[in-house]
Protein backbone atom coordinates (compact mmCIF):
# COMPACT_ATOMS: atom_id res chain seq x y z
CA UNK A 1 0.00 0.00 0.00
CA UNK A 2 3.16 2.19 0.87
CA UNK A 3 4.55 1.35 -2.03
CA UNK A 4 1.20 2.20 -4.18
CA UNK A 5 1.11 5.84 -2.47
CA UNK A 6 4.51 6.18 -3.53
CA UNK A 7 3.88 5.86 -7.24
CA UNK A 8 1.25 8.34 -7.06
CA UNK A 9 2.98 10.98 -5.53
CA UNK A 10 5.91 10.38 -8.05
CA UNK A 11 3.20 10.73 -10.86
CA UNK A 12 1.86 13.77 -9.54
CA UNK A 13 4.75 15.50 -9.44
CA UNK A 14 5.79 14.85 -12.53
CA UNK A 15 2.70 16.34 -13.56
CA UNK A 16 3.10 19.34 -11.71
CA UNK A 17 6.18 19.85 -12.82
CA UNK A 18 5.19 19.91 -16.27
CA UNK A 19 2.17 22.05 -15.94
CA UNK A 20 5.06 24.69 -14.54
CA UNK A 21 7.50 24.51 -17.43
CA UNK A 22 4.30 24.87 -19.81
CA UNK A 23 3.11 28.18 -17.80
CA UNK A 24 6.82 28.97 -17.62
CA UNK A 25 7.02 28.53 -21.73
CA UNK A 26 3.89 30.44 -22.19
CA UNK A 27 4.87 33.26 -20.75
CA UNK A 28 8.64 33.18 -22.25
CA UNK A 29 7.09 33.39 -25.48
CA UNK A 30 4.65 36.42 -24.55
CA UNK A 31 6.91 38.54 -23.10
CA UNK A 32 9.22 37.65 -26.64
CA UNK A 33 6.11 38.57 -28.71
CA UNK A 34 5.77 42.24 -26.44
CA UNK A 35 9.50 43.03 -27.02
CA UNK A 36 9.06 42.29 -30.70
CA UNK A 37 5.62 44.58 -30.29
CA UNK A 38 4.01 45.07 -33.55
CA UNK A 39 7.00 45.33 -36.11
CA UNK A 40 7.12 41.36 -36.13
CA UNK A 41 6.01 40.62 -39.73
CA UNK A 42 6.51 37.15 -39.48
CA UNK A 43 9.21 33.83 -38.60
CA UNK A 44 11.44 31.32 -39.26
CA UNK A 45 13.06 28.12 -37.60
CA UNK A 46 17.16 28.78 -37.86
CA UNK A 47 19.46 25.89 -37.80
CA UNK A 48 18.99 25.54 -34.72
CA UNK A 49 15.42 25.20 -34.50
CA UNK A 50 15.30 29.22 -32.53
CA UNK A 51 12.71 31.22 -33.14
CA UNK A 52 13.87 33.94 -35.63
CA UNK A 53 11.91 37.26 -36.02
CA UNK A 54 11.80 39.25 -39.25
CA UNK A 55 11.70 42.64 -38.60
CA UNK A 56 10.50 45.10 -41.66
CA UNK A 57 12.41 47.89 -43.12
CA UNK A 58 12.79 50.01 -46.00
CA UNK A 59 11.10 48.70 -48.93
CA UNK A 60 11.76 51.53 -51.68
CA UNK A 61 15.67 50.81 -51.69
CA UNK A 62 16.27 46.92 -50.31
CA UNK A 63 18.39 44.12 -51.39
CA UNK A 64 22.11 43.88 -53.26
CA UNK A 65 21.18 44.36 -56.56
CA UNK A 66 23.41 46.92 -58.37
CA UNK A 67 21.30 49.99 -59.42
CA UNK A 68 20.18 51.19 -63.30
CA UNK A 69 20.05 54.68 -64.39
CA UNK A 70 18.43 55.29 -67.51
CA UNK A 71 17.89 58.33 -68.95
CA UNK A 72 14.61 58.91 -70.52
CA UNK A 73 13.25 61.49 -73.28
CA UNK A 74 10.50 63.85 -71.59
CA UNK A 75 9.75 65.63 -74.89
CA UNK A 76 5.67 65.83 -75.60
CA UNK A 77 5.64 63.37 -77.95
CA UNK A 78 7.46 61.18 -75.89
CA UNK A 79 4.48 60.96 -73.28
CA UNK A 80 3.44 58.91 -71.43
CA UNK A 81 6.49 57.02 -70.73
CA UNK A 82 7.41 53.67 -68.94
CA UNK A 83 8.69 52.46 -65.34
CA UNK A 84 8.89 56.39 -63.91
CA UNK A 85 6.35 54.53 -61.15
CA UNK A 86 9.04 51.65 -60.44
CA UNK A 87 12.05 53.83 -60.41
CA UNK A 88 13.14 54.91 -56.77
CA UNK A 89 14.28 57.58 -57.61
CA UNK A 90 13.70 60.16 -60.74
CA UNK A 91 16.17 63.00 -61.71
CA UNK A 92 14.44 65.54 -63.71
CA UNK A 93 17.39 68.79 -65.14
CA UNK A 94 17.35 70.93 -67.80
CA UNK A 95 18.83 70.18 -71.51
CA UNK A 96 18.80 72.00 -74.25
CA UNK A 97 15.55 74.25 -76.02
CA UNK A 98 14.14 74.50 -72.44
CA UNK A 99 13.79 71.00 -72.17
CA UNK A 100 14.43 68.54 -69.29
CA UNK A 101 15.22 64.67 -69.66
CA UNK A 102 15.17 62.54 -66.76
CA UNK A 103 17.02 59.91 -65.38
CA UNK A 104 15.17 57.20 -63.49
CA UNK A 105 17.03 54.74 -61.20
CA UNK A 106 15.41 51.05 -60.39
CA UNK A 107 16.64 48.35 -58.54
CA UNK A 108 16.04 44.58 -57.65
CA UNK A 109 12.94 45.50 -60.17
CA UNK A 110 11.54 43.59 -62.85
CA UNK A 111 9.93 45.70 -66.30
CA UNK A 112 9.37 44.43 -69.58
CA UNK A 113 9.50 48.32 -71.14
CA UNK A 114 11.52 51.11 -70.07
CA UNK A 115 11.22 54.52 -72.28
CA UNK A 116 11.28 56.09 -74.30
CA UNK A 117 15.02 56.03 -74.05
CA UNK A 118 17.04 59.20 -75.04
CA UNK A 119 20.81 60.26 -75.11
CA UNK A 120 22.66 61.25 -72.13
CA UNK A 121 24.13 64.35 -71.23
CA UNK A 122 27.37 64.85 -68.80
CA UNK A 123 25.97 66.70 -65.66
CA UNK A 124 23.35 63.41 -65.37
CA UNK A 125 26.14 60.91 -64.72
CA UNK A 126 27.40 62.87 -61.43
CA UNK A 127 23.78 61.37 -60.57
CA UNK A 128 24.13 57.69 -62.08
CA UNK A 129 27.83 57.42 -59.65
CA UNK A 130 26.47 58.59 -56.78
CA UNK A 131 24.02 56.34 -56.99
CA UNK A 132 26.67 53.15 -58.26
CA UNK A 133 24.30 52.61 -61.10
CA UNK A 134 24.49 51.02 -64.78
CA UNK A 135 24.12 54.16 -66.79
CA UNK A 136 21.89 53.30 -69.88
CA UNK A 137 21.30 55.87 -72.68
CA UNK A 138 20.73 55.95 -76.18
CA UNK A 139 23.72 58.22 -78.00
CA UNK A 140 25.41 60.92 -76.08
CA UNK A 141 26.57 64.18 -76.18
CA UNK A 142 30.27 64.98 -76.88
CA UNK A 143 30.72 66.12 -73.83
CA UNK A 144 28.85 62.82 -72.65
CA UNK A 145 30.83 60.54 -74.19
CA UNK A 146 34.25 61.90 -72.68
CA UNK A 147 32.94 62.01 -69.36
CA UNK A 148 31.82 58.33 -68.80
CA UNK A 149 35.48 57.41 -70.51
CA UNK A 150 36.67 59.90 -68.12
CA UNK A 151 35.15 58.87 -65.26
CA UNK A 152 35.13 55.39 -66.15
CA UNK A 153 31.31 54.88 -65.93
CA UNK A 154 29.97 51.65 -66.50
CA UNK A 155 27.38 52.48 -69.27
CA UNK A 156 25.74 50.91 -72.22
CA UNK A 157 25.08 52.93 -75.49
CA UNK A 158 21.63 51.63 -76.73
CA UNK A 159 22.68 52.54 -80.73
CA UNK A 160 25.54 50.24 -80.20
CA UNK A 161 23.28 47.12 -79.52
CA UNK A 162 21.06 45.40 -80.82
CA UNK A 163 17.19 45.90 -81.93
CA UNK A 164 16.43 42.68 -80.09
CA UNK A 165 17.57 44.93 -76.75
CA UNK A 166 16.77 48.28 -77.76
CA UNK A 167 14.20 48.24 -79.89
CA UNK A 168 11.72 51.17 -81.88
CA UNK A 169 7.94 51.19 -81.37
CA UNK A 170 5.01 51.93 -84.17
CA UNK A 171 3.03 54.19 -81.63
CA UNK A 172 5.09 57.11 -81.20
CA UNK A 173 7.58 58.64 -83.56
CA UNK A 174 11.57 58.38 -84.01
CA UNK A 175 13.61 59.99 -81.78
CA UNK A 176 11.25 59.64 -79.18
CA UNK A 177 10.24 55.55 -79.77
CA UNK A 178 12.96 53.28 -78.51
CA UNK A 179 12.12 50.93 -75.74
CA UNK A 180 14.28 48.60 -74.01
CA UNK A 181 13.78 45.93 -70.23
CA UNK A 182 15.44 45.30 -67.52
CA UNK A 183 16.15 41.63 -68.44
CA UNK A 184 18.27 43.31 -71.57
CA UNK A 185 19.54 45.62 -69.44
CA UNK A 186 21.61 42.91 -67.35
CA UNK A 187 22.35 40.51 -70.68
CA UNK A 188 24.14 43.32 -71.65
CA UNK A 189 25.76 44.07 -68.59
CA UNK A 190 26.92 40.56 -67.43
CA UNK A 191 28.11 40.63 -71.37
CA UNK A 192 30.13 43.52 -70.85
CA UNK A 193 31.82 41.96 -67.33
CA UNK A 194 29.73 44.65 -65.56
CA UNK A 195 29.32 44.38 -61.62
CA UNK A 196 25.56 43.57 -60.96
CA UNK A 197 25.34 43.62 -56.94
CA UNK A 198 26.49 46.61 -55.31
CA UNK A 199 26.36 47.38 -51.43
CA UNK A 200 26.25 51.18 -51.60
CA UNK A 201 24.40 52.41 -49.68
CA UNK A 202 20.70 55.00 -50.30
CA UNK A 203 21.76 58.47 -51.03
CA UNK A 204 18.67 59.24 -48.83
CA UNK A 205 18.13 58.34 -45.56
CA UNK A 206 14.71 56.63 -45.81
CA UNK A 207 13.23 55.86 -42.76
CA UNK A 208 9.64 53.55 -41.85
CA UNK A 209 8.56 55.30 -39.74
CA UNK A 210 6.27 57.92 -41.50
CA UNK A 211 7.96 61.48 -41.64
CA UNK A 212 5.65 64.71 -41.17
CA UNK A 213 6.73 68.03 -41.61
CA UNK A 214 4.96 69.69 -38.88
CA UNK A 215 6.87 72.78 -38.87
CA UNK A 216 6.82 73.00 -42.93
CA UNK A 217 4.49 75.61 -44.30
CA UNK A 218 1.81 73.81 -46.57
CA UNK A 219 2.95 72.56 -49.83
CA UNK A 220 -0.16 70.75 -51.76
CA UNK A 221 0.79 72.59 -55.00
CA UNK A 222 3.70 72.40 -56.60
CA UNK A 223 5.03 74.63 -59.81
CA UNK A 224 8.62 74.25 -61.13
CA UNK A 225 9.16 75.98 -64.28
CA UNK A 226 12.44 74.91 -66.25
CA UNK A 227 11.68 77.45 -69.32
CA UNK A 228 8.50 79.45 -70.52
CA UNK A 229 7.33 76.01 -72.04
CA UNK A 230 8.11 73.49 -69.66
CA UNK A 231 6.62 73.60 -66.38
CA UNK A 232 6.18 70.56 -63.75
CA UNK A 233 3.47 70.34 -61.61
CA UNK A 234 2.87 68.48 -58.68
CA UNK A 235 -0.85 67.83 -56.99
CA UNK A 236 -0.96 66.24 -53.59
CA UNK A 237 -3.65 63.51 -52.50
CA UNK A 238 -4.25 63.93 -49.09
CA UNK A 239 -6.03 60.47 -48.88
CA UNK A 240 -3.24 58.39 -50.69
CA UNK A 241 -0.32 61.35 -49.25
CA UNK A 242 1.42 60.87 -52.51
CA UNK A 243 1.62 63.50 -55.58
CA UNK A 244 0.40 63.40 -58.51
CA UNK A 245 2.73 64.85 -61.74
CA UNK A 246 1.59 67.12 -64.49
CA UNK A 247 4.61 68.19 -67.04
CA UNK A 248 3.82 70.63 -69.63
CA UNK A 249 0.00 71.30 -68.64
CA UNK A 250 -0.77 67.40 -69.44
CA UNK A 251 -1.39 64.59 -66.48
CA UNK A 252 0.94 62.00 -66.34
CA UNK A 253 0.63 58.19 -66.94
CA UNK A 254 2.56 55.45 -67.83
CA UNK A 255 2.93 54.45 -71.01
CA UNK A 256 2.28 50.48 -69.92
CA UNK A 257 -0.30 50.80 -67.37
CA UNK A 258 -2.15 53.66 -67.83
CA UNK A 259 -1.90 55.05 -63.99
CA UNK A 260 -0.84 58.41 -63.18
CA UNK A 261 2.77 59.01 -62.15
CA UNK A 262 2.90 59.61 -58.82
CA UNK A 263 5.60 60.71 -55.89
CA UNK A 264 5.64 60.10 -52.16
CA UNK A 265 8.66 62.37 -52.36
CA UNK A 266 10.25 65.36 -53.79
CA UNK A 267 13.40 67.19 -54.00
CA UNK A 268 13.70 70.44 -55.35
CA UNK A 269 17.50 71.73 -56.08
CA UNK A 270 18.25 74.90 -57.85
CA UNK A 271 21.47 75.10 -59.97
CA UNK A 272 22.66 77.24 -61.99
CA UNK A 273 22.85 76.10 -66.04
CA UNK A 274 24.55 77.89 -69.34
CA UNK A 275 24.80 77.27 -72.50
CA UNK A 276 28.32 75.37 -73.81
CA UNK A 277 30.47 77.36 -76.15
CA UNK A 278 31.32 74.12 -77.63
CA UNK A 279 31.40 75.63 -81.39
CA UNK A 280 27.98 73.54 -82.35
CA UNK A 281 25.45 76.21 -81.74
CA UNK A 282 22.74 73.21 -80.37
CA UNK A 283 22.34 75.40 -77.08
CA UNK A 284 24.02 72.54 -75.19
CA UNK A 285 23.91 73.03 -71.25
CA UNK A 286 26.42 72.69 -68.37
CA UNK A 287 25.98 73.36 -64.96
CA UNK A 288 28.50 72.78 -61.65
CA UNK A 289 26.54 70.11 -59.42
CA UNK A 290 29.42 70.28 -56.94
CA UNK A 291 29.30 72.57 -53.91
CA UNK A 292 26.03 73.63 -51.58
CA UNK A 293 22.48 74.43 -53.12
CA UNK A 294 19.53 75.32 -52.17
CA UNK A 295 16.24 73.15 -52.07
CA UNK A 296 12.76 72.27 -50.53
CA UNK A 297 11.92 68.81 -49.23
CA UNK A 298 8.34 67.99 -49.53
CA UNK A 299 6.66 65.53 -48.32
CA UNK A 300 2.61 64.51 -46.81
CA UNK A 301 1.47 67.91 -47.80
CA UNK A 302 4.13 70.19 -46.27
CA UNK A 303 7.64 71.15 -47.11
CA UNK A 304 10.48 72.53 -45.83
CA UNK A 305 13.97 74.39 -46.85
CA UNK A 306 17.02 72.11 -47.34
CA UNK A 307 20.86 72.94 -48.74
CA UNK A 308 21.83 70.07 -50.97
CA UNK A 309 25.45 69.07 -50.85
CA UNK A 310 28.21 67.43 -52.95
CA UNK A 311 31.59 67.41 -52.54
CA UNK A 312 32.74 65.52 -55.98
CA UNK A 313 31.04 64.94 -59.29
CA UNK A 314 30.82 60.85 -57.16
CA UNK A 315 30.35 61.49 -54.30
CA UNK A 316 26.95 60.96 -52.48
CA UNK A 317 24.36 64.33 -52.26
CA UNK A 318 23.74 65.20 -48.20
CA UNK A 319 20.39 66.76 -47.92
CA UNK A 320 20.12 68.83 -44.80
CA UNK A 321 17.58 71.28 -42.95
CA UNK A 322 18.02 74.20 -41.80
CA UNK A 323 19.71 72.92 -38.59
CA UNK A 324 22.17 71.23 -40.18
CA UNK A 325 21.12 68.46 -39.82
CA UNK A 326 20.68 65.22 -42.30
CA UNK A 327 16.94 65.18 -43.45
CA UNK A 328 14.58 61.99 -43.00
CA UNK A 329 13.37 60.53 -46.15
CA UNK A 330 9.82 58.76 -46.30
CA UNK A 331 10.06 55.13 -47.50
CA UNK A 332 8.60 55.62 -51.03
CA UNK A 333 9.88 56.71 -54.62
CA UNK A 334 11.52 60.56 -54.88
CA UNK A 335 11.77 62.94 -57.99
CA UNK A 336 14.31 64.75 -57.67
CA UNK A 337 13.95 68.42 -59.51
CA UNK A 338 17.13 69.62 -60.32
CA UNK A 339 15.86 73.33 -61.91
CA UNK A 340 17.43 76.75 -62.82
CA UNK A 341 18.41 78.86 -60.14
CA UNK A 342 16.06 80.98 -60.90
CA UNK A 343 12.90 79.13 -61.40
CA UNK A 344 10.30 80.53 -59.83
CA UNK A 345 8.98 77.76 -57.81
CA UNK A 346 5.79 78.37 -56.35
CA UNK A 347 5.09 76.02 -53.26
CA UNK A 348 1.10 76.05 -51.88
CA UNK A 349 -2.19 75.16 -50.59
CA UNK A 350 -4.21 73.19 -52.86
CA UNK A 351 -6.04 75.28 -55.71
Amino acid sequence: MKKAVVIIVVILCIIAIGVCSAILYSKSQQDNSQFLGTDVINSEKNETGTIVAEMPGVQIFKGSDRPIAVMIDNNIDAQPQAGLNDAYMVYEIIVEGGESRLMALFKGVSLDKIGPVRSSRHYFLDYALENDAIYVHYGWSPQAQSDISTLGVNNINGISETTKEFWRVKDKKSPHNVATSTEKILEIANRKGYRTTSSKDSVLNYVTDEVNLDKGQIAEDITIPYSQSNTVEWKYNSETKRYTRYSKGKKQTDWTTGEDVTAKNIIVEFIANSTLNDGENKGRQTMNTVGTKDGYYITNGKAIKITCEKVTRSSQTVYKDENGNEIDVNDGNTFVQICPINANVKIEGAK
